[in-house]
């Protein structure tokens, strides 16, 4: 007979014991919670951030690229597009140097084909069309060099160009009521704002319009050059701190 086991009923008596024990012992008292530790578990979880936020820290603090000959060669071309958007913003809606870009000759191909693009949609969206697609144009490589190549500094030149587009945009406005710019068509009857705003009974608004068309795109511009220079200043930080890491580690 085995130790530990009943000879007459072969229960084992010492394994009954222990549960017995077990199940008659006084159950454990949770243990009190120190100070802080309720507020700990009390704190509500943090809400995630919004989709707005996370977009202005990927576009301001992503630079391009972090290797020297790049950042260099960043700061001439942001320094070139500053200057040449304030001659632009500067010589005003009546200025020549708007018609007289190498950037207008550029716009225009695209400003005919938004004609094209949305003719399906009725007479007043293919004459406003021409304008728009122009305008709305540089997004597509803007997005494009944000989401696929992570190129925030090339982002911000073609934001520069959407800007100088609405400038670009703005003396043909204006013109709506004289007609005196040349046309591609050689008809002033086929001018896009004198029909627009003839259609719309608002020929009297081409001067507000204008303005408020050139002051967009002064905005665009400035926004565009601004982010451009905060990404050189990110891309500077980024480039000392890491020459600073590699002293150290020598």
């Amino acid at each position: 007979m085995m130790p530990g086991v009943c000879p007459a009923c072969g229960v084992a008596y010492n394994k009954w014991r222990e549960k017995v024990a077990r199940a008659m012992a006084p159950a454990e008292q949770p243990r009190a919670l120190e100070e802080g530790e309720l507020e700990a578990q009390l704190e509500p979880l943090e809400a995630p951030e919004p989709w707005w936020l996370r977009l202005f820290h990927y576009a301001c603090f992503m630079p391009s690229d972090r290797h020297e000959s790049a950042f260099w060669g960043h700061c001439v071309i942001l320094v070139v597009f500053v200057l040449w958007g304030f001659s632009i913003m500067l010589d005003g809606i009546d200025g020549a140097a708007l018609g007289t870009s190498f950037l207008h000759l550029v716009n225009l191909p695209f400003h005919e084909y938004g004609h094209v693009m949305f003719s399906p949609f009725g007479e007043w969206w293919m004459l406003l069309g021409g304008s728009l697609f122009q305008i709305l144009l540089p997004w597509f490589p803007l997005l494009y060099f944000m989401i696929a190549q992570r190129d925030n500094f090339a982002a911000s030149l073609m934001l520069w160009w959407s800007g100088q587009n609405f400038l670009d945009v703005a003396p043909y406005i204006a013109d709506a009521p004289t007609r005196y710019l040349p046309l591609t068509t050689g008809n002033e009857d086929s001018h896009d704002w004198w029909n627009l705003l003839r259609i719309s009974d608002a020929l009297d608004w081409a001067g507000p319009l204008s303005v408020i068309c050139f002051a967009l795109g002064v905005a665009v511009m400035l926004l565009a050059m601004l982010w451009g220079g905060f990404l050189l200043r990110v891309e500077w930080i980024g480039r000392t701190r890491g020459e600073a890491v590699d002293v150290q580690e020598d």
